[in-house]
């Protein structure tokens, strides 16, 4: 590949230029980071793939002809621990690093195939292998630098901070009985918060991030469901987070039907293929809707945060027990 031929897209583009003069400087150096590092794991890089926000990614092939993907990452805080985490979870549940330049947030990585989110299969199923390669993904083992991090801030806390400036900075987007009900919920799950029983849990482990192995692969130790994730945040929480990530998504199946309902069973659905509590999951799934729809439109992505602001308007008054009560004492998949 020429250097010169090294495009990013808006998205990456974007978020380099927000960075400040390291972003600026990593775009402008880019194409000379991919030749050199083409040079130094000798193999030939493609095209870039289009999807994905954390930096250039594209296509790679080695000398012998095996299909490869380079990933270099946006110089941000987050992209040292992505590459830490892969590292120490060593293909359990993940992607397989081949190489790494930790200094230059660079990685050469075994090729995928499709991701979850484009196999058109139903969200009952989709929530099944999910939950399968998180189980993986949660016997990453801890480093002592994320037992600190754990130990000083839970996440609960950190979208409790969140959700209360960018509700008022946005001027209330949403209604008060939504904000006030993730604050409760994130409350809730401060509360319940333990580093000694935290896991490595992936932080945002939706469909798209959950890429099927080639169908000309051999299956391997640590994807058992035939899948793994990609891009983990890589933090210690409460396993039940990661599944409150999942049950933040699905929000044409919610508008589409009776939200109420498809919400309490999906929920049920996640807390009975992982194991984990109910009412962690409704909580954390409420927290993660609020939040995400504010994050979205405090950086631009109004059409976007529209669905996730919908469902959250319509399951405001909605706790684990479906009732609107809040007494949480009911079942979470009646």
């Amino acid at each position: 590949m020429r250097e010169e031929s090294i495009v990013v897209s808006p998205v990456v583009r974007r978020r380099a230029e927000l960075l400040g003069a390291a972003g600026e400087e990593w775009l402008a150096g880019l194409p000379a980071l991919v030749a050199d590092l083409a040079r130094r794991w000798s193999v030939t890089v493609g095209a870039p793939f289009r999807a994905g926000a954390g930096g250039y990614v594209a296509r790679a092939r080695a000398e012998d002809g095996t299909a490869l993907v380079l990933k270099l990452a946006l110089p941000e805080p987050g992209s040292a621990g992505q590459i830490a985490t892969l590292l120490r979870a060593g293909g359990r549940g993940y992607v397989r690093v081949l190489d790494h330049d930790a200094d230059r947030f660079a990685l050469l990585m075994e090729h995928l195939g499709a991701p979850l989110s484009e196999l058109a299969l139903p969200p009952e199923r989709q929530i099944a292998v999910l939950c399968a390669t998180l189980r993986r993904v949660w016997q990453v083992p801890r480093s002592p630098d994320l037992l600190t991090e754990a130990a000083d801030e839970d996440k609960a806390t950190g979208l409790a901070v969140l959700v209360e400036r960018l509700w008022r900075d946005l001027d209330r987007p949403c209604s008060v009985a939504a904000y006030d009900r993730a604050m409760t919920y994130a409350e809730r799950r401060a509360s319940a918060h333990r580093a000694s029983r935290a896991v490595v849990v992936h932080g945002d482990p939706h469909p798209g991030n959950l890429l099927r192995l080639p169908a000309s692969g051999t299956p391997r130790a640590g994807a058992e469901s035939g899948f793994v994730f990609v891009d983990p945040d890589g933090f210690l929480a409460d396993p039940a987070y990661d599944l409150g990530v999942v049950l933040r998504d699905w929000c044409a199946e919610l508008l589409s039907g009776d939200a109420r309902r498809l919400a309490r069973r999906y929920c049920a659905l996640l807390a009975e293929e992982s194991g984990a509590d109910a009412t962690a999951v409704w909580e954390w799934g409420y927290l993660e809707r609020v939040s995400t729809a504010l994050y979205l439109l405090a950086h631009g992505a109004e059409a976007p945060s529209r669905p996730y602001f919908a469902t959250a308007e319509i399951l405001a008054d909605v706790d684990v027990d479906g009732d609107g009560d809040g007494d949480g004492d009911g079942d979470v998949g009646a």
